[in-house]
C-alpha cells in the first residue's frame, strides 16, 4: 500500500509549506499531496483554503491577492513558533524541493468552490517545465476539470470524492479516470470494493490511524494519504 505525505508532513510542520515538503522529501514514501489555487496576478500557489485566514496571519482570499501581496503573510506560525518565518510557496518552489527525488505528486486542483478557467493548464505547465509531467497526479472535487483533463491529455487524474456512490467506478469512466480518491468513511463502504474488483486505482484520506491503515491494506486499498508518513512508513509500508 502506497504512501502520500498529506499536504507535505502536515502532522509535524505546518501544511502546505516548503517545511512540510522538504520534510518529506527526506522519507522514503511514495508521494506528496498538495493543493493549488491561483492568485489575482495568476501565479499558481500552494495552500488548501479559498481563506488563508486559517493558515496565516492575514484574512482574505487568495484568489483577490497578488503573489507579493500574499507572500508578506507568515504560514508558518500557527503551527509552531518554530516555524515562523514560513511563506505561503508557489507551486514552482514546491516542484523544486522534488524535482530531484522519485516523489510522485498528487496535486489538488481546488477550484470545487471558485472555478479558476486558467488553473489546470499552469499546473501542467509547470510540471512539464520542472521535467515531472509523468510524476503528476490531478485531482480535485471539481469533477468537470478532471474530464477536461482526461479528455485534452495524458496526465494521469484522479476524482475526489466524499459521496457515497451506488457504483463510483462507472461513475469515474464516465469522466474518464479509473483513479479514485475517497474518504476514510466512505472507504469502508460497499461502493471502494465494487470498484477495486471492477478495476479502479483507489486511495484514501486522510488515514492518520494505524488501525484504519491496517484494515484499509485488508480491504485492497491501493494506497492512503496521511498527515504523519514517518508514522505510517515504520508501521505498515
Amino acid at each position: 500500500m502506497k504512501i502520500y505525505a498529506h499536504r507535505g508532513c502536515s502532522g509535524t510542520h505546518p501544511e502546505n509549506t516548503l517545511a512540510a515538503f522538504k520534510a518529506a522529501a527526506e522519507l522514503p514514501i511514495d508521494g506528496v499531496e498538495l493543493d493549488v489555487h491561483l492568485t489575482k496576478d495568476g501565479e499558481v500557489v500552494v495552500i488548501h483554503d479559498e481563506k488563508i485566514n486559517r493558515t496565516t496571519n492575514g484574512k482574505g482570499y487568495v484568489k483577490d491577492m497578488t503573489l507579493s501581496e500574499l507572500k508578506k503573510y507568515d504560514c508558518g506560525s500557527w503551527f509552531s513558533e518554530k516555524w515562523e518565518g514560513e511563506r505561503i510557496p508557489t507551486l514552482d518552489e514546491a516542484l523544486e524541493v522534488f524535482e530531484h527525488t522519485q516523489h510522485r505528486l498528487n496535486i489538488e486542483i481546488k477550484s470545487d468552490i471558485f472555478p479558476y478557467d486558467s488553473l489546470v493548464g499552469k499546473v501542467i505547465d509547470s510540471a512539464e517545465k520542472y521535467g515531472m509531467g509523468d510524476r503528476i497526479v490531478i485531482s480535485s472535487f471539481n469533477h468537470e476539470d478532471i474530464q477536461k483533463v482526461c479528455r485534452d491529455t495524458d496526465v494521469e487524474t484522479a476524482i475526489l470524492t466524499s459521496q457515497i456512490f451506488v457504483d463510483v467506478y462507472d461513475y469515474a469512466r464516465v469522466i474518464g479516470t479509473t483513479r479514485i480518491h475517497l474518504s476514510l468513511p466512505s472507504a469502508f463502504r460497499r461502493m471502494a470494493t465494487d470498484a477495486l474488483r471492477k478495476g479502479a486505482i483507489v486511495y484514501v484520506y486522510t488515514v492518520n490511524s494505524l488501525e484504519y491503515a491496517a484494515e484499509l491494506r485488508k480491504i485492497g486499498v491501493h494506497g492512503i494519504f496521511t498527515d504523519y508518513p514517518e508514522r505510517m512508513l515504520t508501521e505498515i509500508k
